[in-house]
């Protein structure tokens, strides 16, 4: 059982002019299930990496149940990692691989035969147990890989990128089971990598979203840290915004009419549109971003009294359980994506209405940052 604690942490290549991480500050609390993501090159795998000892940090303390560790031996770090290659021994069978770290330990064979067969019952492998690697699915190989984390009984399990190497069907599946793992294993932190937001939303109990690029160097690493729910209802802005959530947020330009606490006016395609947030820091009359995710959009005729703004359907993209519809509202305004029942009756060319409720919508400052909603969202 382990806390970890990133004090300003910043890390720096050699002869590089650049930080990959600047400034990370996060914890992660005994037992908290945390997630890594953003785009490739944030440093997501970096500050897991030198959250086991594998990479140096340039600055700032790295604080393991409170004692720095920066200077600590990976061995000695209490953790054990799970990497995006199975990386399991090919001569060896799965007992043998999942014993052999604690044979290197010199643990006691009696010890580590119960703690080998109680990982394996953990993740239903015991009919694999004689099996070499070779005679082994890709999940069967990555559950091999996670029981043998398992064995070390460690206070924090790392895991890069397990799923990566999965077809979608046992990306589902093992991601269940990683998720059930965590439950049983209530008391051990887990911190998890991964460029997939949906293994984020589904397994965190806490999402660290990082930046990339510029915004590194301008802004830290951290982008927003939060659960879930909180940074899908409540981006602190546009990039969270826009990374979250897929299909992602449609992002439109408006001008802000009046700047209210508890909700706000704006125009949009010279219609106006109340947005339930806290605009008042704002000057009316400034330039804002409108967000509307696609599943809050409601298609309607043309004619309806409840649409806001008109368009017509360039395309339809129908996925079974639901249907994809990209509305061109025509002049300067980007072609939105909106989300609907599988059964759709409209067809492209349509001429269709945009209908969204005010509690639904968001709104962002001309620099990017987001407006406070005011509506009751889960968390």
């Amino acid at each position: 059982m382990s806390t970890i604690e990133f004090k300003n942490i910043c890390k720096r290549y050699d002869g590089s002019q650049n930080l990959t991480i600047n400034n990370a500050n996060i914890k992660i609390e005994q037992g908290e299930f945390c997630v890594f993501v953003g785009p490739s090159g944030c440093g997501k795998s970096t500050l897991l990496r030198m959250t086991a000892g594998l990479e140096d940090i340039t600055s700032g303390d790295l604080l393991i149940d409170g004692k720095r560790a920066n200077d600590i031996a990976p061995a000695k770090r209490g953790l054990a990692m799970v990497f995006q290659s199975y990386a399991l021994y090919p001569h060896m069978t799965v007992r043998q691989n999942m014993a052999f770290g604690l044979q290197v330990l010199g643990a006691d064979k009696v010890a580590i035969e119960r703690k080998v067969q109680a990982a394996a019952d953990a993740l239903q492998l015991g009919p694999l147990m004689d099996r070499l690697p070779k005679a082994l699915s890709g999940g069967q190989r990555q559950r091999v890989a996670i029981g043998r984390a398992i064995v070390k009984e460690p206070g924090c399990f790392l895991f890069d990128e397990p799923l990566s190497n999965l077809d979608a069907a046992l990306r589902a599946q093992t991601r269940l089971e990683i998720a059930k793992l965590h439950e049983r294993l209530d008391q051990s932190s887990m911190i998890y990598v991964t460029h997939d937001q949906v293994e984020a939303m589904t397994l965190a109990d806490k999402i660290v979203l990082l930046n990339t690029g510029d915004r590194i160097a301008q802004l830290g690493s951290v982008a927003q840290v939060g659960s879930p729910m909180e940074l899908y209802h409540r981006p602190n802005s546009l990039f969270v915004a826009e990374f979250i959530g897929s299909p992602k947020m449609n992002i439109l330009p408006a001008v802000l009419q009046t700047a209210g606490s508890i909700s706000s006016q704006v125009v949009l395609a010279g219609s106006a549109l109340t947005v339930a947030v806290n605009a008042s820091h704002l000057k009316e009359g400034s330039k804002v971003q409108i967000g509307l995710r696609p599943e809050d959009i409601q298609v309607v005729t043309s004619n309806s009294p409840s649409a806001n703004v008109n368009g017509v359907i360039s395309h339809i993209e129908r996925l079974g359980e639901s249907s994809l519809l990209y509305v061109d509202m025509g002049g300067n305004l980007p072609v939105i994506t909106a989300k609907t029942e599988g059964t759709t009756q409209f067809v492209k060319g349509d001429l269709v209405g945009i209908a969204a409720h005010p509690e639904r919508l968001h709104l962002f400052n001309e620099e990017g940052w987001a407006c406070v909603r005011t509506v009751s969202l889960p968390v």
